[in-house]
């Protein structure tokens, strides 16, 4: 299995590196962003460590350029940035693990198996539901060409809806699919999302697609 390890710190690298070939991978090191996008477009790699803080491109840069041009290389980013946001961004332009610096050798290697063993994922499928685009892997939504801002969260109801078009969703079942699994506020939240919902995706364009089932739940149609 051939890794891409991307990392200016060299001893780190190094060690990384090392470690990896005595466990029976292959390792090509990019000591910056812009070798590390050169090598990962030149060589069709089984995963790649990629840091962050980089000069030249920073890891965020490398990562999201690879997935815009539909390279679905399994990423685990490496960084010494551990808040909350940093792992978000990191997520949402496209890697597909994250792990704190420093880490032990033992753990980065077992979520490196994890990452291979789950091979390239597919590039989501774009839903269409008449004119409206629903693209999970950008997180883009449209209306007849025109682009519509959402929240995070009001995009995740919108999806969970998509991808059941036409089909009748509870409540519950949104709140379940959208919501922690801890989730201990008022359910009528649902209530609330569809609402924002209706005033950015359906009014603005003079149509009516998000629909209530009386007694049953909501369900996403074409507009005609």
């Amino acid at each position: 299995m051939r890794v891409l390890v991307v990392d200016d710190e060299a001893r780190f690298a190094e060690g990384i590196s090392r470690g990896l070939v005595a466990e029976g991978f292959s390792v090509d090191v990019a000591e910056n962003g812009i070798d590390g996008l050169w090598r990962a477009r030149e060589v069709q790699y089984d995963a790649i460590l990629l840091d962050v803080m980089m000069p030249g491109l920073n890891g965020y840069a490398v990562c999201r350029a690879l997935r815009e041009e539909e390279n679905w290389t399994p990423i685990l980013m490496l960084t010494a940035k551990d808040g909350a946001w940093d792992q978000i961004e990191g997520l949402d332009t496209g890697a597909d693990d994250y792990v704190v610096k420093p880490v032990e050798f033992p753990v980065l290697l077992a979520r490196l198996r994890a990452l291979v063993r789950r091979g390239r994922p597919e590039r989501p499928t774009v839903l269409t539901i008449g004119s409206l685009v629903v693209d999970p892997a950008t997180r883009e939504v449209r209306r007849g060409g025109t682009p519509i801002t959402l929240t995070s969260r009001e995009f995740a109801v919108l999806a969970f809806l998509a991808r059941s078009a036409e089909s009748v969703r509870s409540k519950l079942e949104i709140l379940n699919g959208v919501w922690d699994d801890d989730f201990e506020g008022d359910p009528n939240i649902v209530e609330v999302y569809i609402a924002h919902l209706r005033a950015k995706v359906d009014r603005p364009f003079g149509v009516e697609t998000i629909v209530t089932m009386r007694g049953a739940g909501y369900r996403l149609i074409a507009d005609e």
